[in-house]
């Protein structure tokens, strides 16, 4: 019975770490401060994991390994030019409306982390999601479904911020959920803000 409860309250204590990351920061949040959150003392939380620094590797591993998952599986997939574009805003919004704390411990502390070699693949995750996006944009141009004098780079850096940074605004339940602030954000990507037909 102790070996099936493990994993559930592993999850749990991860779970509350990530939260703690996320609202106080990497390093201004103790071992102390996660275990008084779980509620338990700190000497109970090493016998789940030896640091902090193992439990936000735990954290972020696990949630790159499901995003790039399912970027791969975009990337391979047989739809249009546009639909994988579409498709990869949408996980993106729905990994923030699913995993807000691991994207805002990524979105703020992986320069820190990334100065220590344990965290090294950050780095390397960072130079895939880049490639992703940019192979993504450069099948869309070459299929026409983007302008062909798009400069790649700054479209997938505009891409990249405008999306990622909405964790910082985005509260699951809101008036909004993540499809169809998905929606918009594709309208206006694809298809811009102006009115084409009184602008025609």
């Amino acid at each position: 019975m102790s070996a099936a409860s493990t994993p559930s309250r592993r999850e749990e204590l991860l779970r509350i770490a990530a939260q703690q990351f996320a609202q106080k920061g990497f390093r201004n949040t103790t071992v102390r401060d996660i275990a008084d959150a779980a509620g338990i003392l700190s000497g109970s939380l090493y016998h789940h994991f030896d640091s902090k620094e193992s439990m936000v590797d735990e954290i972020l591993q696990t949630f790159q390994d499901e995003l790039f998952g399912q970027y791969d599986a975009i990337l391979a997939s047989g739809d249009d030019a546009r639909t994988k574009l579409e498709r990869a805003v949408r996980v993106s919004f729905e990994a923030i409306d699913q995993h807000p704390h691991e994207v805002a411990i990524f979105q703020n502390d992986a320069d820190h982390l990334g100065s220590f070699d344990r965290f090294g693949y950050l780095a390397d995750r960072n130079a895939q999601s880049r490639q992703v996006w940019v192979t993504l944009i450069e099948e869309g141009i070459a299929a026409g479904a983007l302008r062909p004098d798009l400069d790649v780079t700054l479209t997938y850096r505009f891409i990249r911020d405008t999306v990622w940074v909405a964790v910082r605004w985005y509260r699951p339940g809101g008036g909004l959920g993540h499809t169809d602030v998905a929606d918009q954000y594709v309208r206006i990507l694809l298809d811009g803000i102006s009115d084409g037909i009184n602008n025609a």
